[in-house]
């Protein structure tokens, strides 16, 4: 049977969501799409990520190879036919397979749970393990199974008021309609019942997540009360364990060619590059850095390819020595924004410079923004997982941060540019302006624009929890944001703006969960993405609304003004 037409709507100026009749059909449409996307241009479309019910598709990120505009009118004809309602599963489909996996319950949130469905903490546990469970499809973080056929008083409960900055891994939860085990420590706003010391996602492994859709979960009760998730296993990869846990992580063992030597790794320095891609449907997030502007300029000036390996400083970089001639370079948000030394002597930032073997590279404390980047000639050359050398808070992929001993290899260095142009740094206090388009559920006369009206009327406080996964914002007049559009578990995008039900908005950032179930109001468009890596506790915000056409233009400008910035070639009278 062939439905109706399914509509594609943007979601901020680079990806769209494609709402479908049920989770079958958004795995179909899914696959119908990554199977048509071989014959469009390379690089098109970066990922094809499933949520309840809806497809998202996000666009290459380079505007003068991808139209976000043909690429919508392609997704029109590839969903025009669609049969929604055809959820025959596909030839040599893999058959479903049942996991028995053992739960402590003791979740923080069972007596609360109980006191909200009118039952003993028994009957909690009892609806939980009585209940034959589906893995509908895995996102948010790595591994993460959103599981359907709780019993309706479980499936009735809606998610917490203000999320946690951390759930501990191995919790087995349930919210909006949803069972599931978070894989690691992140972010979460789910009722927590118990715990778990199961392994779900190998980083080293294909297909990695140990669940996938269709298969079935059954949980039972067991009397283990000092259960914790193993630092390893007879089963589990050392990879897989980094990726749990969080010691190193990805080995930076000692080399003998030309490298960065940490002597002191700083507040928070970790290694980031362009990100990854084609990942988000494993519910491993994009990552990179967090001011991919930045990063692309000092790449740009040293002469790397705009994605190469950098070092991301946080707020008070890191001291190393290097191994080996070559030239380094350091960028911030502003010329002049932070402070660089080289054995103990001041240097400019936004320049290049010439290093020996055995200097010291100083990084101090960024005087504008948040981040820099420091990067060298050749980029650094970290060991690699799905494509990227970016380390990320929420999966724990990567390196993680540099600790004093780490080794960072370098490449073989290009043709170095000699200057870099940046804006001044704007007066103490100056909000940042953030322009945005409205979320994909925002539709104009039903009531739901009032969540974008509030967000753009409201001068925003950055709030103290700020990191890699989103910033927080909240209002010194106490305003909050209601009746923001119908939320559902949705693929999410760097930029996109939620609204929890606390109403406080929460901006996500590249290592943001890959789904989300908190509403969005509006989505910052892609050329000023670079600010909310430069966002500090105390900044102040105010949200602009503009159309996609602006969105579009922007975009475009934005990519080709990175390398209008940089000029000439090295050596130049400044730097030298």
């Amino acid at each position: 049977m062939t439905g109706p037409l399914v509509q594609v709507l943007p979601f901020g100026d680079h990806a769209f969501l494609i709402e479908t009749a049920d989770v079958a059909g958004a795995h179909r449409l899914a696959d119908l799409i990554s199977r048509g996307a071989v014959d469009l241009p390379p690089d098109t479309i970066d990922e094809v990520v499933v949520g309840y019910a809806v497809v998202v598709v996000v666009v290459g990120p380079d505007p003068g190879a991808v139209d976000p505009e043909a690429c919508a009118a392609w997704l029109e004809g590839v969903v025009s036919g669609f049969a929604v309602f055809d959820t025959r599963p596909e030839p040599g489909t893999r058959s479903p397979v049942t996991h028995l996996l053992p739960v402590v319950f003791d979740g923080d949130d069972l007596d609360e749970v109980a006191g909200l469905i009118g039952a003993s903490r028994h009957r909690v546990v009892e609806l939980l393990v009585g209940a034959h469970l589906e893995v509908a499809f895995v996102g948010f973080a790595p591994g993460f199974p959103y599981l359907t056929g709780l019993p309706p008083e479980l499936a009735g409960l809606h998610r917490r008021h203000t999320p946690r900055t951390a759930v501990p891994a191995g919790s087995v939860a349930v919210a909006g309609g949803f069972a599931s085990i978070y894989p690691r420590s992140t972010p979460g706003g789910w009722h927590l019942l118990g715990r778990t010391t199961e392994i779900l996602f190998d980083p080293d492994v294909p297909p990695y997540s140990r669940v996938s859709p269709g298969d079935h979960v059954r949980f039972h009760a067991v009397d283990a009360p000092a259960v914790r998730l193993p630092v390893a296993s007879a089963t589990a990869s050392s990879a897989t364990a980094a990726a749990i846990t969080d010691p190193a992580r990805v080995a930076l063992d000692p080399g003998d060619g030309p490298a960065l030597l940490v002597v002191d790794p700083g507040l928070l320095s970790i290694v980031e590059d362009g990100g990854r891609r084609a990942v988000a449907r494993l519910g491993v997030p994009a990552a990179g850095a967090a001011d991919r502007r930045a990063l692309a300029l000092v790449n740009l000036l040293l002469g790397n390819e705009r994605g190469a390996a950098a070092i991301e400083c946080t707020a008070s970089g890191p001291t190393l020595r290097v191994i080996g001639d070559g030239h380094i370079a350091v960028v911030g948000a502003a010329q002049g924004a932070v402070d660089v030394r080289v054995d103990g002597r001041e240097v400019a930032d936004a320049t290049v410079v010439p290093v020996a073997d055995g200097q010291v590279v100083s990084i101090g404390r960024i005087r504008h923004g948040l981040r820099s980047y420091l990067g060298i000639a050749g980029g650094l050359l970290t060991p690699e997982h799905f494509g990227s050398r970016s380390s990320d808070v929420l999966t724990g992929l990567g390196a993680g941060p540099l600790r004093a001993g780490n080794r960072l290899d370098r490449g073989r260095p290009g043709r170095i540019r000699g200057h870099l142009t940046l804006p001044s740094a704007p007066p103490p206090g100056t909000p940042v302006t953030l322009r945005v388009v409205p979320g994909p559920r925002v539709v104009p006369g039903t009531g739901s624009e009032a969540a974008l009206e509030v967000l753009a009327s409201t001068v925003w406080d950055v709030a103290h929890h700020v990191d890699r996964i989103g910033v927080r914002l909240s209002a010194e007049d106490g305003t909050t944001i209601s009746n923001a559009p119908a939320g559902s578990s949705t693929p999410m995008i760097t930029g996109a703006v939620q609204v929890p039900p606390d109403g406080l908005p929460i901006i996500l950032l590249p290592d943001h969960a890959t789904v989300g179930g908190y509403p969005v109001a509006a989505c910052v468009i892609t050329a000023d993405i670079p600010l909310l890596g430069q966002l500090t506790p105390g900044d102040q915000v105010a949200f602009v609304v503009v159309d996609q056409a602006e969105a579009a233009h922007e975009r475009r400008r934005s990519w080709g003004r990175d390398r209008a910035v940089v000029s000439g070639w090295f050596p130049t009278s400044a730097g030298t």
